[in-house]
């Protein structure tokens, strides 16, 4: 298929949030003396933490809170579970993990060399559910911002994915057209079954293997498999 445009899933696809947040809590761990508050293991804290982000974003993926529901939650929701009084701790822990976190350069393996692959071949765009103004920093940190024509968020596109109104929204800013382009992304949900609903072909970046029951256009596990496509 020669497609004219490709979208991407920020988070995850290329940006290593697992790595880039885990390096963050590692610092709020140590800064803020959380041993002292009975959090006597970083790496408990920091699992349970992203678990419990995991999910939440989930759920905002689905309608069913909002951003502000994530950002004032999440730290508590990971106290609670390792069995501490979320108000023993002082510090605004979101506003620094916020602070700390876009400044995080890791990508995931392979996927710099995958842009490079791409750079110049395709106008690429980025769409993500993320903040806004992370996601612009966050590119700029991971040196990836000039790969990118557009970055539609569900901010500036009143949508978010899986609506296929963020993707149609996406292709009109892009001067593109559905039957032409490809989204490639992480979430089966949201990047792919959305993609999907708005006519796109789909690349699902599926590093575990995980079984699903509507096929994507493409199904990979390494970025070398998407190369060798495009």
């Amino acid at each position: 298929m020669p497609y004219k445009h490709l979208f991407f899933d920020l988070d995850h696809t290329l940006w290593d949030f697992d790595r880039n947040s885990a390096e963050c809590l590692s610092e709020l761990y140590t800064t803020f003396r959380l041993a002292d508050a009975g959090i006597t293991s970083e790496s408990e804290f920091s699992r349970h933490f992203i678990d419990i982000n995991k999910k939440l974003w989930a759920d905002y993926d689905k309608n069913l809170i909002e951003h502000t529901y994530i950002r004032e939650n999440r730290f508590p929701m990971a106290f609670r579970a390792l069995g501490i009084d979320p108000a023993l701790i002082k510090a605004d822990l979101n506003a620094e993990y916020l602070r700390l976190l876009p400044y995080k350069p890791h990508l995931l393996e392979s996927a710099r060399e995958l842009l490079d692959h791409l750079h110049g071949r395709y106008p690429m765009h980025i769409i993500t559910n993320g903040f806004a103004e992370i996601q612009a920093i966050k590119m700029d940190s991971a040196e990836i911002a000039h790969y990118f024509t557009n970055v539609v968020t569900s901010e500036n596109a009143n949508a978010k994915k899986p609506d296929p109104l963020v993707f149609e929204y996406a292709l009109r800013i892009s001067g593109a057209n559905a039957a032409d382009s490809l989204m490639i992304g992480d979430n089966y949900e949201a990047d792919i079954l959305g993609a999907k609903g708005a006519g796109l072909d789909t690349v699902f970046y599926n590093p575990a293997g995980i079984s699903v029951d509507e096929q994507p256009t493409y199904n990979i596990r390494h970025w070398s498999e998407l190369m060798d496509i495009l």
